[in-house]
């Protein structure tokens, strides 16, 4: 059995592996695991998993980052998705008996490493969310506890050929966080910050440096906890059925 892993951002690509993994590119980390460094937004999940498939993969993992929109969530914090929201306001549900054994192996690892596990659902979002107002909105319109971009893409994907899925997503900004403007600004259509963008909206917004400071933080307590969560992973895809 093969467990296939997509990954959106490079930064992301870093809890898992220190391989250089060029986008698009699938990396066997062992002989049952497989990763690939998909790029963000629907579209290049999509191709991905279908590309993990053609490598073998018979189970699906959304691994990365968040958006919180559930006040209870901090950076740092894991959620591991029961349900999926489409964009679109569909219903996806995970396969239950390897979240159920996920949800052990990582209760036990988050009362080992003080971070806080969260179930619940995760929204799907076909463009950057950077306000607190529209992610308090959104948590009000679907009750979703988090947001991303990638995993319902992905979990599609898996259920069209039928097989398993699971999405491990921790929390980088809280839903009281603005993103700084700078970010979309700097953003490209395959979801990379462009840093000659990003630096030159920095010299005529001085202001703007403050809050990606904060991010910056934000998103490496997401990252920390990923890293430790991915010492688990052996555990992780080897649940007595699936």
């Amino acid at each position: 059995m093969i467990t296939g892993i997509v990954v959106a951002l490079h930064q992301e690509l870093g809890t898992l592996t220190t391989q250089k993994i060029v986008k698009g590119q699938c990396v066997f980390l062992t002989k049952t695991l497989v990763l690939v460094y998909s790029g963000a937004g629907e579209s290049n999940a999509e191709a991905s998993a279908k590309l993990l498939i053609a490598q073998g993969a018979t189970r699906l993992i959304s691994w990365g980052c968040a958006g919180a929109l559930s006040a209870g969530l901090q950076s740092g914090d894991l959620v591991l998705a029961d349900t999926l929201i489409t964009a679109e306001g569909e219903t996806i549900t995970v396969n239950a008996d390897w979240h159920q054994h996920v949800k052990a192996v990582l209760e036990k690892l988050a009362c080992e490493s003080k971070f806080a596990l969260r179930c619940g659902v995760l929204l799907e979002s076909k463009t950057l969310v950077s306000t607190s107002h529209d992610k308090q909105h959104k948590h009000q319109q679907t009750k979703a506890i988090a947001l991303d971009m990638e995993s319902v893409a992905i979990a599609k994907v898996a259920q069209h050929h039928a097989l398993p899925f699971l999405a491990i997503r921790a929390i980088a900004d809280p839903v009281t966080m603005d993103l700084p403007k700078a970010v979309s600004h700097a953003l490209n259509e395959q979801g990379d910050v462009q840093l000659g963008k990003l630096l030159k909206y920095l010299l005529w917004h001085p202001s703007e440096s403050k809050g990606l400071l904060i991010l910056g933080q934000q998103f490496n307590a997401a990252k920390h906890t990923l890293k430790l969560v991915a010492k688990e992973l052996e555990q992780l895809i080897t649940p007595k059925t699936a």
